[in-house]
């Protein structure tokens, strides 16, 4: 039997055994993320099929959606996530064994899978065991593990490099500790019962400046983490100074998304907040072309962006809390989610593109064009007042 939270207090060992895991996860996410795309590209493929690539995580994130809420009412959250977590090892490992474009193509998808419905359960328990006064901090400090992870992934792959057995073995010996957490605090973990879940596919126009946001957020995110280790390399840096480019998006985060976090939860409407952060998106986009020449200008800009538009997700996530609870806020997640995947789908295979026919400043006019196109939306929501964002 799951202990139930008192509503005005955290608990912080509930939270804690989510943000822990999740955050362990995010370190092999850093780490995979180049490490995929550089060897892709050492095979001779191109930007656009090593988003290809990349983009079947987000169809794997997709069809994960819907299974996430059955997989833990029928398992128990607990016991679900070890499952996950066994199967995103598994799939890691599958990348050193097998060669084949087609199958990297289906570890991919089994990978994510596995990522998608970790990131859903980890998310609704800590929603579950945070008051909500306190949800845009606790979400930052989760945002905060979660970027620490992707800030040390990118730097473990730096001093290991892409050859022999050794970063994928780390990956697999690193989303192990996962496991540990969660277990620790498994008579904390919220009950997940099927009559307090409804259909998550109506949620995604309840809110729509947060589901909006995290699509944003999913498409920038992973489609610049695929293939900046791409720009980086035609814009002559070497494997390793890519890689720390990825790590200062990361410190960024870490450094950002606690502040973000806590002033959200001190402005009264939280899209305007989105729309700093999406004009910040955009402004960094625009000027990237201009200093790309000088690794540390970049690095600077890196740091800075990476942690601002980040706050897309923070602030995305506690904008959907404020406005949903109960059991619409599990369903209203799990559209978060999709969303999320959406991006993912989108993001590699359009920044690809766009770097095939532009070359490598194609990068960055893509990424501007995601920003541009949230704002007009956030904005126009605002214009209209539409009460529920």
């Amino acid at each position: 039997m799951a202990i139930i939270p008192d509503e005005d207090k955290t608990d912080w060992l509930s939270a804690g055994a989510a943000i822990s895991s999740i955050s362990v996860v995010g370190i092999c996410i850093g780490l995979g993320m180049p490490l995929l795309s550089v060897i892709l590209e050492q095979r001779g493929y191109s930007a656009s099929m090593i988003g290809l690539n990349t983009a079947f995580a987000g169809f794997a994130s997709i069809a994960a959606a819907p299974f996430a809420a059955p997989l833990a009412s029928r398992l128990g959250v607990v016991p679900a996530m070890i499952a996950m977590i066994f199967l995103g090892g598994l799939s890691f490992a599958g990348f050193y064994f097998f060669d084949a474009f087609w199958e990297w193509l289906v570890l991919r998808s089994a990978l994510h899978f596995a990522l998608t419905v970790l990131f859903i359960l980890s998310e609704y328990w800590i929603s579950h065991s945070a008051p909500t006064r306190y949800r845009g901090l606790m979400l930052g400090i989760y945002a905060t593990m979660l970027s620490l992870g992707f800030a040390l992934g990118p730097y473990i792959f730096s001093l290991t490099g892409s050859k022999g057995f050794l970063p994928f073995g780390l990956a697999c010996a690193i989303i192990s500790l996962a496991i540990l957490p969660v277990i620790i605090a498994w008579r904390h973990s919220p009950d997940f019962e099927d009559d307090e879940h409804v259909p998550f596919l109506p949620y995604i126009t309840k809110v729509p400046t947060a589901t909006a946001a995290v699509l944003v957020y999913g498409a920038v995110e992973t489609g610049g983490f695929a293939l900046l280790p791409l720009y980086g390399s035609r814009m002559g840096y070497s494997e390793g100074d890519t890689a720390l480019l990825m790590t200062m998006i990361g410190i960024g985060n870490v450094a950002f998304q606690i502040p973000i976090g806590m002033i959200s939860d001190r402005v009264g409407d939280r899209r305007w907040v989105l729309i700093a952060i999406a004009a910040l998106g955009l402004a960094g986009m625009i000027i990237m072309p201009y200093i790309a020449a000088s690794w540390w200008l970049l690095a600077t800009l890196m740091f800075v962006w990476g942690g601002m538009i980040a706050g897309l997700y923070t602030v995305g996530l506690a904008h959907l809390g404020s406005k949903l609870s109960g059991r619409e806020l599990a369903s209203a997640n799990a559209a978060f989610i999709f969303c999320y995947a959406i991006g993912m789908l989108i993001g590699p295979q359009a920044i690809g593109l766009g770097m095939d026919f532009a070359g490598p400043h194609g990068f960055g006019g893509v990424l501007s064009g995601f920003f541009a196109a949230y704002l007009l939306l956030a904005i126009s929501r605002i214009a209209f007042s539409n009460k529920r964002g």
